[in-house]
C-alpha cells in the first residue's frame, strides 16, 4: 500500500498519493492574463485592457486560433471563470463565447488591492515596498499595502475561492483566468509550499497551469499536473516565442 503524505491546509487537504477512488474529480486550468497596456507598472486594481501581443499570448495557451475559434487541442471546459479585471474578463468573455460557455465573473478571482502602490512604476514600487517585503519572507501580516488589500486578507479570499471549486460536479472541466498573485497564492496552496517562499515560482504572462481536484470521502485533495504549460496541454513540446 502507498502511504500518501498528507497537508491540511484550512478545510482543504492535500496530497502525493491515495488508494481510495475519488468521488468526485475536477480538472482546473489557471491561465494569467497576457501582457497588458501601460507597460512595466504594479497592476492590482488598475484596469489596463491587453495589448495585441498581450491576445496573442492568451490564445497560444490556450489552443485558440489566430481568429480566437477553438481549435482540436483547445481543452473540452465546462466552466469559465474570470477575474472582473479587463484584462482577464475581456477575454474570458471572448473565449467563452467561441467554445458555447458563459463566463462566470466572480470578483473573488481578481489581483490584490495595491491601494496606494497600485498603477506605480515597478522601479519605484520595489524601493517604496523594500522594508515590507523584507519582513513578509518571516511575517505573512507584515505585506500590507496602504490604503489596499493586506495579504492575510488576500489569501483567505484567494483560497476561498480555490476551495469553492471542490463544490462543481463531477468531471468539471474549468478554465480560470486570474492574475500573478493569484497564482502565488493557489500553487503553493496546493504545493505545501510556504506562501513567502513561491518567488522561485516562474509565473509569466499567459502562465497556463492545471491543478486536479479529487474529493474522497468527504475530503479534497488537489494535485498540481503541469505549470506553465502551455505547449504541454495543447500536446505540443516545442518552445513557444511571441
Amino acid at each position: 500500500m502507498h502511504h500518501g503524505f498528507y497537508l491540511v491546509c484550512r478545510e482543504l487537504t492535500f496530497l502525493s498519493a491515495i488508494d481510495l477512488p475519488p468521488q468526485k474529480r475536477i480538472t482546473i486550468d489557471f491561465i494569467r492574463h497576457g501582457e497588458p497596456e501601460g507597460g512595466d507598472i504594479l497592476r492590482g486594481r488598475v484596469n489596463p485592457v491587453l495589448t495585441a501581443q498581450g491576445w496573442s499570448q492568451m490564445r497560444n495557451a490556450a489552443a485558440l486560433d489566430g481568429s480566437h475559434k477553438a481549435s482540436a487541442l483547445t481543452p473540452p471546459w465546462t466552466h469559465i471563470i474570470s477575474s472582473p479585471l479587463l484584462r482577464c474578463r475581456e477575454f474570458a468573455d471572448r473565449t467563452a463565447g467561441s467554445v458555447k460557455l458563459s463566463a462566470s465573473i466572480e470578483d473573488q478571482w481578481q489581483e490584490i488591492d495595491y491601494g496606494d502602490w497600485d498603477g506605480m512604476l515597478i522601479s519605484d514600487w520595489r524601493k517604496v515596498a523594500a522594508e515590507q517585503f523584507k519582513a513578509f519572507q518571516t511575517d505573512l501580516a507584515a505585506l500590507a499595502p496602504p490604503n489596499g488589500e493586506d495579504y492575510l486578507s488576500f489569501k483567505e479570499r484567494i483560497q476561498s475561492a480555490f476551495e469553492g471549486l471542490a463544490e462543481l460536479p463531477d468531471k468539471s472541466h474549468v478554465l480560470v483566468v486570474t492574475h500573478g498573485g493569484v497564482l502565488r497564492v493557489v500553487l503553493p496552496t496546493v504545493l505545501g509550499m510556504p506562501l513567502n517562499k513561491s518567488f522561485p515560482l516562474f509565473i509569466p504572462f499567459a502562465c497556463y497551469s492545471r491543478v486536479s481536484v479529487d474529493v474522497v470521502e468527504g475530503k479534497t485533495y488537489s494535485a498540481l499536473m503541469f505549470h506553465n504549460g502551455a505547449e504541454y496541454a495543447a500536446g505540443n513540446y516545442k518552445l513557444v516565442k511571441d
